[in-house]
Protein backbone atom coordinates (compact mmCIF):
# COMPACT_ATOMS: atom_id res chain seq x y z
CA UNK A 1 0.00 0.00 0.00
CA UNK A 2 1.06 3.59 -0.51
CA UNK A 3 -0.64 6.55 0.95
CA UNK A 4 -0.22 10.29 -0.31
CA UNK A 5 -1.35 12.68 2.35
CA UNK A 6 -3.35 15.60 0.71
CA UNK A 7 -4.69 17.55 3.74
CA UNK A 8 -3.88 17.12 7.17
CA UNK A 9 -5.21 20.34 8.97
CA UNK A 10 -7.48 19.95 11.89
CA UNK A 11 -10.98 21.49 11.84
CA UNK A 12 -10.38 24.07 9.27
CA UNK A 13 -7.64 24.56 6.57
CA UNK A 14 -4.68 25.66 7.89
CA UNK A 15 -1.75 28.49 6.29
CA UNK A 16 -0.35 25.37 4.92
CA UNK A 17 -2.50 22.62 4.06
CA UNK A 18 -6.25 21.68 3.45
CA UNK A 19 -8.19 19.90 6.09
CA UNK A 20 -8.24 15.86 6.02
CA UNK A 21 -7.79 13.73 2.72
CA UNK A 22 -5.78 11.15 2.28
CA UNK A 23 -4.98 8.92 -0.73
CA UNK A 24 -4.23 4.91 -0.36
CA UNK A 25 -3.14 2.89 -3.34
CA UNK A 26 -2.78 -0.62 -3.91
CA UNK A 27 -2.69 -2.28 -7.28
CA UNK A 28 -3.60 0.75 -9.29
CA UNK A 29 -6.80 1.19 -7.20
CA UNK A 30 -7.02 4.67 -5.85
CA UNK A 31 -9.09 5.16 -2.17
CA UNK A 32 -9.54 8.59 -1.00
CA UNK A 33 -10.50 8.26 2.64
CA UNK A 34 -12.02 11.88 3.67
CA UNK A 35 -12.22 14.52 1.23
CA UNK A 36 -12.03 18.01 3.47
CA UNK A 37 -11.93 21.80 2.32
CA UNK A 38 -9.03 22.75 -0.40
CA UNK A 39 -7.79 18.51 -0.96
CA UNK A 40 -9.39 19.02 -4.18
CA UNK A 41 -6.30 21.50 -5.14
CA UNK A 42 -3.59 18.55 -3.70
CA UNK A 43 -5.40 15.75 -5.03
CA UNK A 44 -4.92 17.51 -8.44
CA UNK A 45 -0.96 18.38 -7.57
CA UNK A 46 -0.47 15.10 -6.43
CA UNK A 47 -2.41 12.40 -7.98
CA UNK A 48 -5.05 13.57 -10.74
CA UNK A 49 -8.75 15.38 -10.91
CA UNK A 50 -10.33 12.00 -11.75
CA UNK A 51 -7.48 9.76 -9.30
CA UNK A 52 -10.25 8.40 -6.93
CA UNK A 53 -11.71 4.95 -7.70
CA UNK A 54 -13.67 5.39 -4.41
CA UNK A 55 -14.31 7.22 -1.84
CA UNK A 56 -14.69 6.65 2.11
CA UNK A 57 -16.08 9.64 4.09
CA UNK A 58 -15.40 8.42 8.07
CA UNK A 59 -17.63 11.24 9.28
CA UNK A 60 -20.01 14.09 8.22
CA UNK A 61 -18.32 17.02 9.75
CA UNK A 62 -17.46 19.53 7.40
CA UNK A 63 -13.99 19.88 7.32
CA UNK A 64 -14.02 16.03 6.38
CA UNK A 65 -16.25 16.18 3.50
CA UNK A 66 -16.64 19.29 1.98
CA UNK A 67 -14.29 19.02 -1.06
CA UNK A 68 -16.73 16.26 -2.16
CA UNK A 69 -19.39 18.73 -2.73
CA UNK A 70 -16.92 20.68 -5.05
CA UNK A 71 -15.99 17.40 -7.12
CA UNK A 72 -19.98 16.85 -7.87
CA UNK A 73 -18.97 19.70 -10.65
CA UNK A 74 -16.06 17.84 -11.76
CA UNK A 75 -17.38 14.64 -12.46
CA UNK A 76 -21.21 16.04 -13.20
CA UNK A 77 -20.32 19.13 -15.78
CA UNK A 78 -16.95 17.97 -17.47
CA UNK A 79 -16.52 18.39 -21.14
CA UNK A 80 -15.93 14.27 -21.60
CA UNK A 81 -18.58 13.25 -18.64
CA UNK A 82 -21.23 12.85 -17.05
CA UNK A 83 -18.97 10.19 -15.45
CA UNK A 84 -20.41 7.14 -14.01
CA UNK A 85 -21.39 7.27 -10.53
CA UNK A 86 -18.54 7.13 -8.10
CA UNK A 87 -18.43 4.37 -5.30
CA UNK A 88 -18.81 6.30 -1.63
CA UNK A 89 -18.77 4.40 1.48
CA UNK A 90 -20.14 6.98 4.28
CA UNK A 91 -22.00 7.40 7.41
CA UNK A 92 -26.18 6.76 6.37
CA UNK A 93 -27.30 10.41 6.35
CA UNK A 94 -24.48 11.73 3.15
CA UNK A 95 -26.63 11.88 0.43
CA UNK A 96 -28.73 14.36 2.42
CA UNK A 97 -25.69 15.94 3.84
CA UNK A 98 -23.93 16.67 0.28
CA UNK A 99 -27.00 17.65 -1.38
CA UNK A 100 -27.58 20.41 1.11
CA UNK A 101 -24.26 21.26 1.17
CA UNK A 102 -24.22 21.64 -2.55
CA UNK A 103 -26.80 24.48 -2.55
CA UNK A 104 -29.89 22.65 -3.65
CA UNK A 105 -31.85 20.95 -1.01
CA UNK A 106 -34.16 19.62 -3.55
CA UNK A 107 -32.04 17.93 -5.81
CA UNK A 108 -29.73 14.73 -4.93
CA UNK A 109 -25.73 14.03 -5.57
CA UNK A 110 -26.76 10.47 -6.57
CA UNK A 111 -26.04 10.56 -9.88
CA UNK A 112 -22.32 11.46 -9.53
CA UNK A 113 -21.91 9.07 -5.99
CA UNK A 114 -22.93 5.50 -5.38
CA UNK A 115 -23.39 5.41 -1.57
CA UNK A 116 -23.07 2.86 0.78
CA UNK A 117 -23.60 3.01 4.71
CA UNK A 118 -21.17 2.65 6.74
CA UNK A 119 -21.30 0.53 9.84
CA UNK A 120 -19.02 -1.50 11.93
CA UNK A 121 -17.88 -4.55 10.54
CA UNK A 122 -15.32 -5.68 7.43
CA UNK A 123 -15.92 -5.72 3.78
CA UNK A 124 -13.95 -4.94 0.63
CA UNK A 125 -12.98 -1.94 -1.43
CA UNK A 126 -11.06 -2.63 -4.69
CA UNK A 127 -8.55 -4.61 -3.36
CA UNK A 128 -8.28 -3.92 0.23
CA UNK A 129 -9.90 -5.50 3.50
CA UNK A 130 -11.76 -2.78 5.39
CA UNK A 131 -12.66 -2.99 8.63
CA UNK A 132 -14.26 0.03 10.35
CA UNK A 133 -15.67 0.45 13.87
CA UNK A 134 -17.58 3.79 15.97
CA UNK A 135 -14.76 5.46 18.02
CA UNK A 136 -15.66 8.26 20.30
CA UNK A 137 -16.74 11.65 18.65
CA UNK A 138 -19.87 14.09 18.76
CA UNK A 139 -21.47 12.42 15.79
CA UNK A 140 -21.49 8.80 14.10
CA UNK A 141 -17.42 8.46 13.16
CA UNK A 142 -15.55 5.29 11.74
CA UNK A 143 -12.08 4.98 12.80
CA UNK A 144 -10.59 2.86 9.78
CA UNK A 145 -8.11 -0.10 9.26
CA UNK A 146 -6.78 -0.98 5.53
CA UNK A 147 -5.55 -4.44 4.77
CA UNK A 148 -3.62 -5.38 1.75
CA UNK A 149 -1.09 -8.04 1.39
CA UNK A 150 -0.18 -8.65 4.59
CA UNK A 151 0.04 -4.71 5.51
CA UNK A 152 -2.12 -3.05 7.90
CA UNK A 153 -2.69 1.10 7.91
CA UNK A 154 -4.82 2.64 10.32
CA UNK A 155 -6.64 5.72 10.84
CA UNK A 156 -8.28 7.31 13.58
CA UNK A 157 -10.22 9.53 12.02
CA UNK A 158 -11.45 12.34 14.79
CA UNK A 159 -11.95 10.47 18.44
CA UNK A 160 -10.79 11.02 22.17
CA UNK A 161 -9.61 8.13 23.89
CA UNK A 162 -11.48 4.78 23.27
CA UNK A 163 -11.08 1.05 22.92
CA UNK A 164 -12.10 0.62 19.57
CA UNK A 165 -9.20 2.63 18.49
CA UNK A 166 -6.57 0.28 19.79
CA UNK A 167 -8.72 -2.74 18.37
CA UNK A 168 -8.38 -1.23 15.33
CA UNK A 169 -4.44 -0.16 15.42
CA UNK A 170 -3.72 -3.57 16.85
CA UNK A 171 -0.25 -4.30 15.32
CA UNK A 172 -0.68 -1.93 12.34
CA UNK A 173 2.55 -1.32 10.36
CA UNK A 174 1.41 2.58 10.39
CA UNK A 175 -1.23 4.44 12.57
CA UNK A 176 -2.35 7.37 10.98
CA UNK A 177 -3.85 9.78 14.20
CA UNK A 178 -5.67 12.55 14.65
CA UNK A 179 -3.28 14.96 17.73
CA UNK A 180 -5.68 18.16 17.84
CA UNK A 181 -5.52 19.37 21.55
CA UNK A 182 -3.08 19.80 23.43
CA UNK A 183 -1.99 18.06 27.15
CA UNK A 184 -2.16 20.08 30.12
CA UNK A 185 -4.81 21.99 28.58
CA UNK A 186 -9.18 22.09 29.95
CA UNK A 187 -9.80 20.50 26.43
CA UNK A 188 -13.48 19.70 25.57
CA UNK A 189 -14.22 16.15 26.71
CA UNK A 190 -14.80 13.15 24.50
CA UNK A 191 -13.95 14.91 20.98
CA UNK A 192 -9.94 14.78 20.73
CA UNK A 193 -7.23 13.31 21.15
CA UNK A 194 -4.12 15.11 22.37
CA UNK A 195 -0.77 14.17 21.31
CA UNK A 196 -0.09 12.00 24.67
CA UNK A 197 -3.29 9.82 23.47
CA UNK A 198 -2.51 9.39 20.30
CA UNK A 199 1.10 7.98 21.97
CA UNK A 200 -0.63 5.62 24.51
CA UNK A 201 -3.29 4.29 21.77
CA UNK A 202 0.02 3.70 19.65
CA UNK A 203 1.87 2.05 22.26
CA UNK A 204 -1.40 -0.07 23.33
CA UNK A 205 -1.62 -1.28 19.73
CA UNK A 206 1.78 -2.17 19.13
CA UNK A 207 2.22 -0.67 16.20
CA UNK A 208 5.46 -0.02 13.76
CA UNK A 209 4.80 3.67 12.68
CA UNK A 210 2.87 6.50 14.26
CA UNK A 211 1.77 9.43 11.96
CA UNK A 212 0.30 12.45 13.25
CA UNK A 213 -2.39 14.53 11.90
CA UNK A 214 -5.05 16.77 12.26
CA UNK A 215 -3.25 19.34 14.48
CA UNK A 216 -4.92 22.88 14.62
CA UNK A 217 -1.90 24.89 13.64
CA UNK A 218 -3.69 28.08 15.32
CA UNK A 219 -4.10 26.96 18.58
CA UNK A 220 -1.70 24.65 19.02
CA UNK A 221 2.29 23.99 19.42
CA UNK A 222 3.39 21.12 17.11
CA UNK A 223 6.98 20.82 18.98
CA UNK A 224 4.49 20.13 21.86
CA UNK A 225 2.42 17.33 20.17
CA UNK A 226 5.24 15.36 19.24
CA UNK A 227 6.73 15.27 22.45
CA UNK A 228 3.94 14.35 24.11
CA UNK A 229 3.48 11.80 22.22
CA UNK A 230 7.02 10.76 22.11
CA UNK A 231 6.63 10.33 26.00
CA UNK A 232 4.13 7.43 25.52
CA UNK A 233 5.17 6.12 22.12
CA UNK A 234 8.73 4.93 21.69
CA UNK A 235 8.47 3.93 18.06
CA UNK A 236 9.60 5.90 15.11
CA UNK A 237 7.13 8.97 14.59
CA UNK A 238 6.79 12.12 12.71
CA UNK A 239 4.17 15.01 11.74
CA UNK A 240 2.74 14.75 8.41
CA UNK A 241 2.56 17.02 5.64
CA UNK A 242 0.92 17.63 2.24
CA UNK A 243 2.26 15.24 -0.21
CA UNK A 244 4.12 13.17 1.55
CA UNK A 245 3.73 9.89 0.89
CA UNK A 246 4.33 6.80 3.03
CA UNK A 247 5.37 3.13 1.54
CA UNK A 248 3.20 1.00 3.86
Amino acid sequence: MRLTVLGCAGSFPGPESPCSAYLVEAEDFRLLVDFGPGSLSTLQRYAGLHAPDAILLTHLHCDHILDATSYVVVRRYAPDGPYPPLPVYAPAGAPERLATAYGQEESTVEDVYQFYALQPGTFPIGPFTVTVDRVLHPVETYGVRLEHAGRVLCYSSDTAPCEALVRLAQNADAFLCEASYLDGVDNPPDLHLTGREAGEAAAKANVGRLLLTHLVAAWGSEAHTVASAAGAYTGPLEVVRPGASYDI
